[in-house]
């Protein structure tokens, strides 16, 4: 038994191990994230230097979406069963390569074919860099707290890649905006073989559900894309219509493979869950409405207000500085006073800023009207990024991490491609046969009622957090419901792990 120097020395060694580890899959999350938005200021010119036409521009975001969305249940699948560290090195791998050849693609198939292999190295990385942080540190405050920062590192690049893309679009080119990740991922590739532990041999006991892995990612890749293309070929074309109806076959020949399964891809454990359900719900409904809401942001501020790039970039600023702090202090604010008022307390100021937001989106209006929305929206943002991903880890044993991420991961991706799709519809400005500035005007008009239907979107999630959080079943005299940490049943039968027992003083 070590003697007391060692003893301190002991967890001192492991807490700054922990460190950067925490450091690195923050800053892989902050690739992945910063690479899913950080081409939106650059599509104008994007558009104008490829061909692309004002209702296939879209692709070029909705692309690493499908592709995101379709392989995120391989990524955390391989992640459990292959190991987390070769999962985090392939997907970075994949997207240093796919980054540069986005940035040398001289025509719109050569630039969407590395939008979705970035989409796949997306998909590995994403549940690979949860999977090392919910199996690192123990349920609780410690997660929470590593969770927020990994949060904020993920929220803040959705909004940093606007501020990024907005520079290196005015200075360097639009491609510059994915040259720009070849540096950082062999930067953190380097860094994984450093400080994330081998992976140890697999267990050769569980499977891999390859019926199950293709079916769902088959079935969520189809419904994605049609939902994509509907806007642009008409939601009766045969390109939209029979998508749709293969990608619900295969959903459905999905739910009865996994019936059978004997080590299924989405453990019935899992379903039961009602935080992993939760979570599922809500990521679907964040990324539906507030990762949207930066689209319309964007283009409001070129195509109305005539910002170039570098202003638009320079406009989220503020709102960066504000996701990264909710984001941070999202994890501390839900162990004190419990998931389900933070996720309350987010959603209604979220909802109240995108109202004002779509109050103050008129032709004639100024950036400094925005800006109130954009404070209250960059907080709910930051605060259910990381809520999201607390909820969805919660009671969920070690060996199902990356599976349970996964999952709300899809959700979130599925909600971006959806979100968007049927939010442009909503806002498209009419015939192209308007002149310049009637289209300014319809264009502003377009993106209003856009906004406020984010905004009434964001208010039903709040009233589904009101009568469809998990209730608590029994709380210690004088504990408020809220702040129980109750879980659903829990040990070997129901495939979950208990928490450790309240210590007494």
């Amino acid at each position: 038994m070590p003697t007391g120097e060692h003893a301190q020395r002991g967890p001192s060694r492991r807490r700054g191990g922990h460190g950067w580890l925490l450091f690195l899959v923050s800053s892989a999350m902050l690739i992945v994230s910063l690479d899913q938005y950080i081409v939106v200021v650059a599509l104008p010119a994007i558009g104008r230097a490829l061909g692309y036409s004002a209702q296939t521009l879209q692709l070029v975001v909705s692309a690493y979406a499908v592709a995101s969305s379709g392989f995120l249940l391989l990524g955390g699948r391989a992640a459990d069963l292959l190991g987390r560290r070769r999962m985090l090195v392939t997907g970075l791998v994949l997207y240093a390569v796919a980054s540069f050849a986005g940035g040398l693609a001289t025509g719109p198939a050569t630039q969407l074919t590395a939008r979705v292999v970035q989409g796949l190295g997306g998909a590995l990385v994403f549940p690979a860099t949860l999977v090392i942080i919910n199996t690192t540190y123990e349920q609780g405050r410690d997660r929470n707290r590593a969770l927020s920062i990994w949060g904020a590192s993920g929220a803040a690049g959705l909004v940093v890649g606007v501020l990024a893309g907005g520079v290196l679009t005015r200075y360097l080119g639009w491609a510059s905006v994915f040259f720009i990740n070849v540096p950082l991922a062999i930067a953190a590739l380097a860094m994984a073989f450093a400080v994330v532990p081998a992976d140890p041999p697999r267990d050769r006991s569980r499977r891999f559900d390859l019926a199950g892995v293709f079916t769902a990612m088959s079935s969520v890749t189809l419904v994605v894309w049609a939902l994509v293309q509907g806007p642009e070929l008409g939601w009766s074309a045969a390109p939209v219509t029979v998508p749709v109806v293969l990608g619900l076959l295969l959903g459905w020949a999905f739910t009865r493979i996994e019936r059978r399964a004997r080590d299924p891809l989405m453990p019935r454990a899992l379903v039961r869950n009602p935080f992993v359900r939760l979570a599922v719900a809500l990521a679907f409904l964040f990324m539906a409405t507030f990762g949207s809401l930066l689209y319309f942001v964007s283009i409001y501020l070129q195509d109305v207000l005539g910002y170039d790039a570098l202003f638009t970039g320079l406009g989220f600023v503020v709102p960066t500085a504000l996701v990264v702090a909710a984001s941070a202090l999202a994890g501390p604010v839900s162990t004190r006073i419990g998931l389900r008022s933070t996720c309350l307390v987010a959603l209604a100021v979220g909802a109240v800023g995108a109202a004002v937001i779509a109050h103050a989106l008129t032709a004639d209006a100024a950036y400094v009207d925005l800006l109130p929305g954009l404070v209250l929206v960059s907080i709910g943002d930051g605060t259910m990024f990381t809520a999201i991903f607390i909820a969805a880890a919660t009671g969920v044993e070690p060996r199902r991490q990356g599976v349970a991420s996964a999952i709300a991961s899809t959700a979130s991706g599925i909600g971006a491609a959806v979100g968007l799709a049927l939010l442009v519809l909503l806002a498209n400005p009419g015939p192209d046969l308007l002149d310049a500035e009637a289209l300014r005007i319809a264009t502003a008009d377009g993106i209003r009622t856009a906004v406020y239907a984010i905004a009434a979107t964001i208010a039903a999630a709040l009233v589904l957090v009101l009568t469809g959080y998990p209730r608590d079943r029994g709380t210690s005299p004088g504990t408020r419901p809220d702040t129980a940490r109750t879980l659903p049943p829990c040990g070997p039968s129901a495939g979950l792990t208990c928490p450790p027992a309240e210590q007494g003083p």
